[in-house]
């Protein structure tokens, strides 16, 4: 760049930049970017192992008639994923490797499948009337029943978001499957918030129980055909059960 001197001479400056270019500036402007759409150092893997050890509690928990043969498969198995992917990965959920992915989408499945057996097999024996007529263990079972529908598409909806929790923690995906209140409202949002596991448990929650989204909406076709499928099983469990309920305490 040219310049004049007091004397009227020109010459070159050196080391003259735009303040745009600094290091220093560049890093804030990262820092405006909100922590669910940059680079993190990923979530903890606690809560979500709480929720599969969770899934899997209810497995020994539920009547034999609403598990698969034998009642001990599926928990050992799931208890060796589990096993494989906290050794894998103990703390941070920020390591991009297929065999980890594999293993937790794997997870996942066995958990989902374990689920819609035993989602089908209560409103099979709810509609038959072999289930008992215990007001007791019929509220029981069916309660049992929707909270592992709960806890299971919760674990679907992080599992899937994004691509998973290392994903986002990488910042891979642009475009969220699921949109949430504090991305609508970065203004009243901690620059530091990102979704975590709670988040998607809540968003199944209240999906389970409204029967439809709240507050979180689905972006992606996947996830409305996600959420839509766990309204449904929400609401024929809870209807059947309940009337069934009131049936047997006439």
């Amino acid at each position: 760049m040219l310049v004049a001197d007091a004397s009227g001479r020109s010459g070159h400056t050196a080391g003259v930049s735009s303040p745009d270019s600094t290091p220093a500036n560049a890093a804030n402007d990262d820092d405006q970017v909100p922590a669910w759409a940059r680079r993190t150092t990923g979530e903890s893997r606690l809560l979500a192992t709480i929720a599969v050890a969770g899934i899997i509690a209810l497995q020994f928990i539920l009547p034999n008639q609403f598990t698969p043969n034998p009642a001990w498969l599926i928990p050992a198995l799931g208890a060796v994923l589990l096993g494989v992917l906290v050794i894998g990965s103990p703390w941070r959920l920020d390591r991009e490797e297929v065999w980890l992915r594999r293993c937790s989408l794997t997870l996942a499945v066995l958990l989902a499948f374990a689920m819609f057996w035993s989602v089908y097999h209560l409103i099979f024996a709810l509609v038959d009337g072999s289930i008992s007529n215990d007001p007791r263990e019929l509220l029981t079972s069916g309660v049992e029943v929707w909270l592992t529908n709960v806890l299971v598409f919760a674990l679907g909806y992080w599992e899937m978001d994004r691509g998973g929790p290392a994903a986002r923690a990488h910042a891979r995906e642009p475009y969220p499957d699921f949109l949430f209140v504090q991305m609508q409202n970065p203004e009243l949002t901690d620059p530091e918030w990102e979704p975590g596991f709670v988040d998607y448990f809540y968003m199944s929650f209240t999906n389970a129980t409204a029967f439809s989204p709240t507050d979180v909406m689905p972006m992606s076709r996947w996830a409305k055909l996600a959420m839509m499928a766990q309204s449904g099983i929400s609401l024929i469990t809870v209807s059947l059960v309940i009337a069934r309920a009131v049936n047997v305490l006439k």
